[in-house]
Protein backbone atom coordinates (compact mmCIF):
# COMPACT_ATOMS: atom_id res chain seq x y z
CA UNK A 1 0.00 0.00 0.00
CA UNK A 2 1.83 3.31 -0.78
CA UNK A 3 2.30 5.96 1.52
CA UNK A 4 -0.54 8.97 1.66
CA UNK A 5 1.52 11.69 0.26
CA UNK A 6 -1.09 14.12 1.05
CA UNK A 7 0.02 14.05 4.95
CA UNK A 8 3.37 16.22 5.11
CA UNK A 9 5.94 14.66 7.36
CA UNK A 10 6.79 17.32 9.71
CA UNK A 11 9.87 15.50 11.00
CA UNK A 12 11.86 15.23 8.08
CA UNK A 13 10.62 18.77 6.83
CA UNK A 14 12.08 19.93 9.94
CA UNK A 15 15.74 17.97 9.18
CA UNK A 16 15.61 19.70 6.05
CA UNK A 17 15.27 23.29 7.75
CA UNK A 18 17.60 22.22 10.23
CA UNK A 19 20.32 21.60 7.42
CA UNK A 20 19.05 25.03 5.50
CA UNK A 21 20.03 26.78 8.81
CA UNK A 22 23.77 24.95 8.98
CA UNK A 23 23.94 25.27 5.01
CA UNK A 24 23.15 29.42 6.00
CA UNK A 25 25.42 29.33 8.73
CA UNK A 26 28.24 28.14 6.78
CA UNK A 27 27.42 30.28 3.41
CA UNK A 28 27.76 33.54 4.90
CA UNK A 29 30.43 34.89 5.50
CA UNK A 30 31.00 35.42 9.55
CA UNK A 31 33.55 33.95 12.15
CA UNK A 32 30.83 31.17 12.91
CA UNK A 33 31.09 29.88 9.68
CA UNK A 34 34.27 27.66 10.39
CA UNK A 35 33.59 26.14 13.89
CA UNK A 36 29.93 26.04 13.36
CA UNK A 37 30.84 23.87 9.85
CA UNK A 38 30.32 20.49 10.27
CA UNK A 39 29.02 20.34 13.60
CA UNK A 40 28.80 16.91 14.13
CA UNK A 41 31.79 15.07 12.93
CA UNK A 42 32.80 15.23 9.62
CA UNK A 43 29.89 15.24 7.89
CA UNK A 44 28.46 18.82 6.39
CA UNK A 45 24.66 19.48 5.83
CA UNK A 46 24.98 18.92 1.76
CA UNK A 47 25.12 15.47 2.63
CA UNK A 48 21.79 15.01 4.67
CA UNK A 49 20.23 17.78 2.58
CA UNK A 50 20.91 15.71 -0.36
CA UNK A 51 19.63 12.28 1.18
CA UNK A 52 16.55 13.96 2.27
CA UNK A 53 15.74 15.67 -0.62
CA UNK A 54 15.98 11.90 -2.64
CA UNK A 55 13.85 10.31 0.49
CA UNK A 56 11.29 12.82 -0.37
CA UNK A 57 11.67 12.45 -3.88
CA UNK A 58 11.61 8.86 -4.05
CA UNK A 59 8.47 8.74 -1.61
CA UNK A 60 6.48 11.41 -3.39
CA UNK A 61 6.75 9.87 -6.83
CA UNK A 62 7.06 6.25 -6.56
CA UNK A 63 3.46 7.16 -4.97
CA UNK A 64 2.31 9.26 -8.07
CA UNK A 65 4.00 6.45 -10.25
CA UNK A 66 1.35 4.00 -8.66
CA UNK A 67 -1.69 6.31 -8.62
CA UNK A 68 -1.04 7.91 -12.39
CA UNK A 69 1.40 5.86 -13.54
CA UNK A 70 5.31 5.77 -15.38
CA UNK A 71 4.36 8.96 -17.64
CA UNK A 72 2.86 11.52 -15.41
CA UNK A 73 5.55 10.91 -13.00
CA UNK A 74 8.25 11.47 -15.43
CA UNK A 75 6.64 14.68 -16.42
CA UNK A 76 6.48 15.71 -12.84
CA UNK A 77 10.39 14.81 -12.32
CA UNK A 78 10.64 17.06 -15.70
CA UNK A 79 8.60 20.06 -14.50
CA UNK A 80 10.53 20.10 -11.32
CA UNK A 81 13.75 19.72 -13.09
CA UNK A 82 13.06 22.85 -15.28
CA UNK A 83 11.56 24.79 -12.34
CA UNK A 84 15.17 24.23 -10.71
CA UNK A 85 17.00 25.13 -13.83
CA UNK A 86 15.12 28.02 -13.49
CA UNK A 87 16.58 29.09 -10.36
CA UNK A 88 19.78 28.41 -11.71
CA UNK A 89 19.93 30.56 -14.56
CA UNK A 90 18.49 33.28 -12.14
CA UNK A 91 21.11 32.77 -9.73
CA UNK A 92 23.99 32.64 -12.15
CA UNK A 93 22.34 35.40 -14.20
CA UNK A 94 22.02 37.53 -10.64
CA UNK A 95 26.04 36.74 -9.87
CA UNK A 96 26.74 38.43 -13.50
CA UNK A 97 25.41 41.35 -13.13
CA UNK A 98 24.09 42.78 -9.56
CA UNK A 99 26.94 40.49 -7.77
CA UNK A 100 30.02 41.43 -10.44
CA UNK A 101 28.80 45.34 -10.41
CA UNK A 102 28.66 45.30 -6.43
CA UNK A 103 32.00 43.61 -6.34
CA UNK A 104 33.82 45.47 -8.41
CA UNK A 105 32.22 48.95 -6.25
CA UNK A 106 33.70 47.50 -3.60
CA UNK A 107 36.28 46.35 -4.46
CA UNK A 108 36.12 43.02 -2.83
CA UNK A 109 39.10 40.26 -3.68
CA UNK A 110 36.34 37.53 -2.37
CA UNK A 111 34.03 38.43 -5.99
CA UNK A 112 36.89 38.40 -7.88
CA UNK A 113 38.13 34.69 -6.97
CA UNK A 114 34.66 33.73 -7.24
CA UNK A 115 33.72 35.07 -10.68
CA UNK A 116 37.00 35.24 -12.05
CA UNK A 117 36.69 33.06 -14.59
CA UNK A 118 33.48 35.39 -15.98
CA UNK A 119 35.28 38.56 -15.59
CA UNK A 120 38.05 37.03 -17.94
CA UNK A 121 35.62 35.61 -20.45
CA UNK A 122 32.50 36.38 -19.72
CA UNK A 123 30.37 34.97 -23.21
CA UNK A 124 32.04 32.24 -22.52
CA UNK A 125 30.86 32.26 -18.79
CA UNK A 126 27.61 33.09 -19.68
CA UNK A 127 26.81 30.40 -22.75
CA UNK A 128 28.51 27.48 -20.36
CA UNK A 129 26.65 28.22 -17.58
CA UNK A 130 23.34 28.19 -19.25
CA UNK A 131 24.47 24.79 -20.43
CA UNK A 132 25.39 23.87 -16.75
CA UNK A 133 29.15 23.57 -17.71
CA UNK A 134 30.55 26.66 -16.09
CA UNK A 135 29.40 26.52 -12.36
CA UNK A 136 30.90 29.15 -10.08
CA UNK A 137 31.10 28.27 -6.19
CA UNK A 138 28.25 28.14 -4.64
CA UNK A 139 26.18 27.76 -7.36
CA UNK A 140 27.39 24.41 -8.11
CA UNK A 141 25.13 22.74 -6.04
CA UNK A 142 21.82 23.15 -8.22
CA UNK A 143 23.38 21.45 -11.31
CA UNK A 144 23.73 18.33 -9.76
CA UNK A 145 20.02 18.31 -8.21
CA UNK A 146 19.24 18.92 -12.11
CA UNK A 147 20.70 15.66 -13.41
CA UNK A 148 19.91 13.98 -10.84
CA UNK A 149 16.05 14.60 -11.07
CA UNK A 150 16.33 14.27 -14.85
CA UNK A 151 17.86 10.82 -14.12
CA UNK A 152 15.61 9.77 -10.96
CA UNK A 153 12.51 8.28 -13.44
CA UNK A 154 14.99 5.81 -15.21
CA UNK A 155 16.17 4.74 -12.07
CA UNK A 156 12.69 4.65 -10.35
CA UNK A 157 10.96 2.88 -12.60
CA UNK A 158 14.28 0.68 -13.25
CA UNK A 159 13.81 -0.10 -9.26
CA UNK A 160 10.33 -0.68 -8.82
CA UNK A 161 9.89 -3.12 -11.25
CA UNK A 162 12.83 -4.95 -11.57
CA UNK A 163 14.54 -4.35 -8.37
CA UNK A 164 17.25 -1.92 -6.86
CA UNK A 165 19.95 -4.49 -6.83
CA UNK A 166 21.52 -3.99 -9.52
CA UNK A 167 20.90 0.20 -9.34
CA UNK A 168 22.80 0.30 -6.00
CA UNK A 169 25.70 -2.10 -7.55
CA UNK A 170 26.19 0.50 -10.34
CA UNK A 171 25.87 3.47 -7.73
CA UNK A 172 28.85 1.94 -5.38
CA UNK A 173 31.03 0.88 -8.16
CA UNK A 174 30.41 4.82 -9.84
CA UNK A 175 31.50 6.17 -6.22
CA UNK A 176 34.29 3.96 -5.94
CA UNK A 177 35.73 5.41 -9.37
CA UNK A 178 34.74 8.87 -7.88
CA UNK A 179 37.63 8.30 -5.45
CA UNK A 180 39.92 8.27 -8.33
CA UNK A 181 38.82 11.47 -10.27
CA UNK A 182 36.18 9.61 -12.27
CA UNK A 183 34.62 13.21 -13.23
CA UNK A 184 38.18 14.26 -14.45
CA UNK A 185 38.69 11.48 -16.79
CA UNK A 186 34.98 12.32 -18.52
CA UNK A 187 35.81 15.74 -18.31
CA UNK A 188 38.97 15.15 -20.36
CA UNK A 189 37.53 12.54 -22.66
CA UNK A 190 34.51 14.85 -23.57
CA UNK A 191 37.29 17.65 -24.46
CA UNK A 192 39.24 15.38 -26.64
CA UNK A 193 36.38 15.13 -28.63
CA UNK A 194 34.90 18.49 -28.39
CA UNK A 195 37.02 20.89 -26.75
CA UNK A 196 35.26 22.42 -23.76
CA UNK A 197 36.13 26.26 -23.33
CA UNK A 198 35.63 25.73 -19.05
CA UNK A 199 38.39 24.68 -17.45
CA UNK A 200 37.64 21.65 -14.80
CA UNK A 201 38.09 23.52 -11.94
CA UNK A 202 35.45 25.87 -12.58
CA UNK A 203 32.80 22.78 -13.52
CA UNK A 204 31.66 22.69 -10.22
CA UNK A 205 33.72 21.01 -6.89
CA UNK A 206 30.79 18.24 -6.41
CA UNK A 207 32.01 15.05 -7.96
CA UNK A 208 28.79 14.20 -9.13
CA UNK A 209 30.03 10.44 -9.78
CA UNK A 210 30.81 10.17 -5.96
CA UNK A 211 27.66 12.39 -4.72
CA UNK A 212 24.95 10.66 -6.82
CA UNK A 213 25.12 7.41 -4.57
CA UNK A 214 23.73 9.46 -1.94
CA UNK A 215 20.94 10.58 -4.23
CA UNK A 216 20.50 6.83 -5.36
CA UNK A 217 20.37 6.01 -1.23
CA UNK A 218 17.81 7.99 -0.63
CA UNK A 219 15.72 7.59 -3.97
CA UNK A 220 15.76 3.76 -3.05
CA UNK A 221 14.99 4.43 0.80
CA UNK A 222 12.15 6.70 -0.34
CA UNK A 223 10.54 4.81 -2.79
CA UNK A 224 10.35 1.58 -0.25
CA UNK A 225 8.89 4.02 2.37
CA UNK A 226 5.83 4.58 -0.20
CA UNK A 227 5.22 0.83 -0.85
CA UNK A 228 5.49 0.36 2.83
CA UNK A 229 2.02 -0.46 4.84
CA UNK A 230 0.89 2.30 7.18
CA UNK A 231 1.08 -0.74 10.13
CA UNK A 232 5.16 -2.20 8.88
CA UNK A 233 7.17 -1.38 11.90
CA UNK A 234 10.07 1.04 11.94
CA UNK A 235 13.55 -0.57 11.23
CA UNK A 236 15.53 -2.12 14.02
CA UNK A 237 19.34 -2.73 13.74
CA UNK A 238 20.96 -5.15 15.57
CA UNK A 239 22.58 -4.00 18.78
CA UNK A 240 26.31 -4.18 17.86
CA UNK A 241 25.23 -2.03 14.33
CA UNK A 242 24.43 0.87 16.79
CA UNK A 243 27.29 0.71 19.25
CA UNK A 244 29.51 0.83 16.61
CA UNK A 245 27.70 3.77 14.84
CA UNK A 246 27.72 5.51 18.72
CA UNK A 247 31.51 4.88 18.28
CA UNK A 248 32.26 6.34 15.15
CA UNK A 249 30.48 8.99 15.65
CA UNK A 250 31.74 10.01 18.99
CA UNK A 251 35.32 9.24 17.19
CA UNK A 252 34.21 11.59 14.64
CA UNK A 253 32.62 14.55 16.78
CA UNK A 254 35.69 14.44 18.71
CA UNK A 255 38.05 14.46 16.08
CA UNK A 256 36.61 17.44 14.36
CA UNK A 257 36.31 19.64 17.09
CA UNK A 258 40.06 18.66 18.55
CA UNK A 259 41.68 18.27 15.30
CA UNK A 260 39.20 21.16 13.11
CA UNK A 261 38.19 21.43 9.81
CA UNK A 262 42.00 19.74 8.61
CA UNK A 263 41.38 16.25 9.80
CA UNK A 264 44.81 15.44 8.78
CA UNK A 265 47.19 18.70 8.90
CA UNK A 266 50.47 18.26 7.69
CA UNK A 267 49.35 15.18 6.22
CA UNK A 268 47.58 16.30 3.06
CA UNK A 269 47.94 12.61 0.82
CA UNK A 270 45.23 11.45 4.06
CA UNK A 271 42.87 14.31 2.74
CA UNK A 272 40.98 12.46 0.39
CA UNK A 273 40.20 9.69 3.18
CA UNK A 274 37.71 12.29 4.17
CA UNK A 275 37.41 14.75 0.86
CA UNK A 276 34.36 16.45 1.10
CA UNK A 277 33.83 17.27 -2.42
CA UNK A 278 34.38 13.28 -3.45
CA UNK A 279 32.62 11.76 -0.13
CA UNK A 280 35.64 10.31 0.62
CA UNK A 281 34.85 6.89 2.46
CA UNK A 282 36.03 7.90 5.95
CA UNK A 283 33.36 10.91 5.54
CA UNK A 284 30.87 7.81 4.37
CA UNK A 285 31.85 6.41 7.41
CA UNK A 286 30.84 8.91 9.39
CA UNK A 287 27.71 9.72 7.56
CA UNK A 288 26.11 6.22 7.81
CA UNK A 289 27.17 6.10 11.55
CA UNK A 290 24.75 9.26 12.10
CA UNK A 291 21.93 7.74 9.71
CA UNK A 292 21.75 4.29 11.89
CA UNK A 293 21.46 6.72 14.98
CA UNK A 294 19.26 9.09 13.37
CA UNK A 295 16.86 6.49 12.10
CA UNK A 296 17.34 3.85 15.46
CA UNK A 297 16.10 7.08 17.68
CA UNK A 298 14.01 8.49 15.34
CA UNK A 299 10.53 7.16 17.20
CA UNK A 300 11.92 8.09 21.11
CA UNK A 301 13.10 11.45 19.07
CA UNK A 302 9.68 11.88 17.76
CA UNK A 303 7.37 11.31 20.90
CA UNK A 304 9.74 14.04 23.00
CA UNK A 305 11.43 16.64 21.51
CA UNK A 306 8.90 19.73 20.69
CA UNK A 307 8.25 20.25 17.33
CA UNK A 308 9.55 23.49 15.93
CA UNK A 309 7.89 25.47 13.26
CA UNK A 310 10.03 27.73 12.05
CA UNK A 311 11.93 24.45 11.05
CA UNK A 312 9.55 22.56 9.58
CA UNK A 313 8.54 26.00 7.49
CA UNK A 314 11.80 26.25 5.97
CA UNK A 315 12.37 22.91 4.64
CA UNK A 316 8.59 22.95 3.33
CA UNK A 317 9.82 25.76 1.21
CA UNK A 318 13.42 24.44 0.85
CA UNK A 319 14.12 25.11 -2.90
CA UNK A 320 12.89 29.00 -2.42
CA UNK A 321 15.24 29.22 0.87
CA UNK A 322 17.87 27.20 -0.27
CA UNK A 323 18.32 30.10 -3.71
CA UNK A 324 17.49 32.78 -1.04
CA UNK A 325 20.20 31.62 1.11
CA UNK A 326 22.63 31.86 -1.44
CA UNK A 327 21.20 35.04 -2.74
CA UNK A 328 22.52 36.60 0.63
CA UNK A 329 25.67 35.00 1.00
CA UNK A 330 26.56 37.02 -2.22
CA UNK A 331 25.40 39.87 -0.95
CA UNK A 332 27.61 39.84 1.96
CA UNK A 333 30.63 38.81 0.19
CA UNK A 334 30.11 41.44 -2.49
CA UNK A 335 29.36 44.39 0.56
CA UNK A 336 31.61 43.13 3.38
CA UNK A 337 33.79 40.98 2.05
CA UNK A 338 34.92 37.20 3.25
CA UNK A 339 34.95 36.98 7.07
CA UNK A 340 38.65 36.73 7.23
CA UNK A 341 39.29 40.43 6.06
CA UNK A 342 41.33 42.42 8.62
CA UNK A 343 39.31 45.02 10.91
CA UNK A 344 36.27 43.11 10.69
CA UNK A 345 33.78 44.05 13.41
CA UNK A 346 31.79 41.31 15.51
CA UNK A 347 28.72 43.89 15.06
CA UNK A 348 29.03 43.11 11.27
CA UNK A 349 28.73 39.61 11.52
CA UNK A 350 25.65 40.05 13.76
CA UNK A 351 24.10 42.07 11.67
CA UNK A 352 24.47 39.54 8.41
CA UNK A 353 22.94 36.93 10.35
CA UNK A 354 20.02 39.09 12.04
CA UNK A 355 18.89 40.15 8.76
CA UNK A 356 19.53 36.69 6.72
CA UNK A 357 17.56 33.94 9.02
CA UNK A 358 14.29 36.51 9.21
CA UNK A 359 14.28 37.05 5.55
CA UNK A 360 14.55 33.33 4.61
CA UNK A 361 11.73 32.58 7.12
CA UNK A 362 9.88 35.47 5.34
CA UNK A 363 10.35 33.87 1.75
CA UNK A 364 9.71 30.20 3.39
CA UNK A 365 6.16 31.77 4.57
CA UNK A 366 5.54 33.38 1.13
CA UNK A 367 6.24 30.57 -0.89
CA UNK A 368 4.20 28.73 1.47
CA UNK A 369 1.01 31.08 1.05
CA UNK A 370 1.56 30.94 -2.75
CA UNK A 371 1.52 27.39 -2.54
CA UNK A 372 -1.29 27.08 -0.45
CA UNK A 373 -3.37 29.37 -2.64
CA UNK A 374 -2.49 27.23 -5.59
CA UNK A 375 -3.73 23.89 -3.90
CA UNK A 376 -6.44 25.24 -2.90
CA UNK A 377 -7.93 26.94 -6.73
CA UNK A 378 -6.89 23.34 -8.15
CA UNK A 379 -8.86 22.06 -5.19
CA UNK A 380 -11.91 24.28 -6.88
CA UNK A 381 -11.52 23.30 -10.00
CA UNK A 382 -11.72 19.62 -9.44
CA UNK A 383 -14.55 20.03 -7.47
CA UNK A 384 -16.35 22.21 -10.05
CA UNK A 385 -15.58 19.48 -12.54
CA UNK A 386 -18.05 16.77 -12.18
CA UNK A 387 -20.72 18.94 -11.26
CA UNK A 388 -19.91 21.11 -14.50
CA UNK A 389 -19.96 17.40 -16.57
CA UNK A 390 -23.27 16.62 -14.73
CA UNK A 391 -25.14 19.29 -16.01
CA UNK A 392 -23.89 19.07 -19.39
CA UNK A 393 -25.24 15.73 -19.30
CA UNK A 394 -28.60 16.61 -17.75
CA UNK A 395 -29.45 19.81 -20.11
CA UNK A 396 -32.07 19.62 -22.87
CA UNK A 397 -30.68 19.00 -26.49
CA UNK A 398 -32.48 21.54 -29.20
Amino acid sequence: MAVDTGRRLWELDALRGLMLVLMTVTHLPTRLASPLGQPLGFVSAAEGFVLLSAFMAGMVYTARERREGGSAMSEAFLKRALKIYACQIALLVFLMTVIAVLGWITGQEAIDNLIGFYLDRPLAALLSGLLLIYSPPLLDILPIYIVFMLASPVLLLHGLHRGWGGILTVSVLLWFAAQFDLGLFVYETASAIAPIPVPFQQTGAFEIWGWQFLWVLGLWMGSAQADARPDTPPTVFPRWMVHTAIGIALIGFVWRHVIGQTPFPGQPQLAPLLDKWHLGPLRVFNFFALLVLAMHFAPFLRRHLPRLPVLETLGRASLPVFCAHLVLALLALALVGDAQAPGRRWWIDALILGLSFPILYGVAWISGELDRRVAERRAQRRRHRPAAAAAAVSAPRS
